[in-house]
């Protein structure tokens, strides 16, 4: 029975390593997606502000397009809230993975103390 239970226990910290490894992985997608998707948002955010802005801001009435018609600028205040929005969710989700990260490495460095007490704990039985 005592033989079982380094086994169960192995195979329990093999698991536990597969899944953060699987975590890990993840979590770095999610990381990459996170930061592309903040350039984008904010980039889209800007340009949406600059082209609501610049008839007030330089004078410019007409480029084709009547920029003060109510229906365009409406439609581009619902685009930059609709980026606005995509930010925030690129933001919370790259806070998200690095506090995910953040618990996965204080999980190791558990698991690691762990490691030692237990092999530590196994040194002192064969010696004593």
């Amino acid at each position: 029975m005592a033989d079982e239970e380094p086994t169960t226990a192995s195979s329990v910290l093999e698991i536990h390593e597969e899944f953060l490894q699987h975590v890990e992985a993840g979590s770095a997608k999610i990381k990459t997606l996170s930061a592309v998707t903040i350039f984008v948002s904010a980039l889209l955010a800007v340009s949406y502000l600059v082209e609501i802005a610049s008839p007030y801001l330089f004078g410019l009435t007409t480029a084709t397009v009547n920029l003060r018609d109510p229906i365009l600028v409406g439609f581009e205040v619902i685009l930059t809230i609709l980026a606005l929005i995509w930010l925030y969710v690129g933001i919370s989700d790259f806070r998200f993975v690095a506090r995910l990260s953040k618990s996965i490495r204080q999980a190791r460095a558990l698991e690691k103390e762990i490691e030692k007490e237990v092999s530590g704990n196994q040194t002192a039985e064969r010696s004593g």
